[in-house]
């Protein structure tokens, strides 16, 4: 039997906390804008660190070089940016209440730390399978991040609905033969699941 398979997506998803909020704070400390800081932070790790060719370790090095700043700043302002999560916790209980009627995954681009972040919060076991982009060297829309997380999960395409709050990525989904979903809002994202879990399924 092939069970329904609902594959979502974790930053602006299941974890709603937004870089832009944190770097409002940071920005501030650390004496740079807002713009200069998400720079810092995140230009140019699309094809190193959020693939996996560069550690998090060295990655933070680059950081600390882009800011001007030490290790003790540099060090703090990692150890927040890795803590903060706001956590949906209807969409969380959704998907743990699938368990033995559908299979669950996460497909995220995402550092290695997200790893940690799932499982301090003890979602680990809610999931079939964590697909984290640093773990397999390619990130949404590639297709094989899709690939991935199919096989994982033990899904075929057809049997598959994928959630993410980034269109573009929805849409490679469905080039693929799954059903795509847009997330804007939690209650639109529960009807969908649920829609799509139950016994009669509409076509994505």
């Amino acid at each position: 039997m092939h069970l329904p398979t609902v594959l979502i997506d974790v930053g602006g998803v299941l974890d709603r906390e937004q870089p832009a909020a944190a770097a409002a704070e940071w920005s501030a400390r650390l004496g740079v804008s807002q713009p200069a800081l998400l720079a810092a932070l995140f230009a140019g790790n699309d094809g190193e660190v959020l693939v996996g060719r560069t550690s998090e370790d060295a990655w933070w090095s680059v950081v600390r070089e882009r800011l001007g700043v030490g290790p003790g700043p540099a060090g703090a302002l990692r150890r927040d940016l890795e803590s903060r999560a706001a956590w949906d916790g209807a969409l969380v209980e959704c998907l743990r209440g699938l368990r033995g009627s559908a299979r669950t995954a996460v497909v995220s681009n995402a550092w290695p730390h997200m790893r940690t972040r799932l499982s301090d919060a003890g979602l680990l076991d809610v999931f079939d399978a964590v697909v984290l982009s640093c773990d397999v060297g390619c990130a949404k829309p590639d297709p094989r991040i899709y690939d991935a997380a199919l096989r994982r999960a033990g899904a075929r395409p057809e049997d598959a609905l994928f959630i993410d709050d980034t269109a573009g990525h929805v849409a490679a989904a469905r080039s693929l033969g799954m059903a795509g979903h847009v997330h804007t809002g939690t209650g639109e994202t529960l009807g969908r699941i649920r829609e799509f879990v139950s016994p009669v399924r509409p076509p994505g």
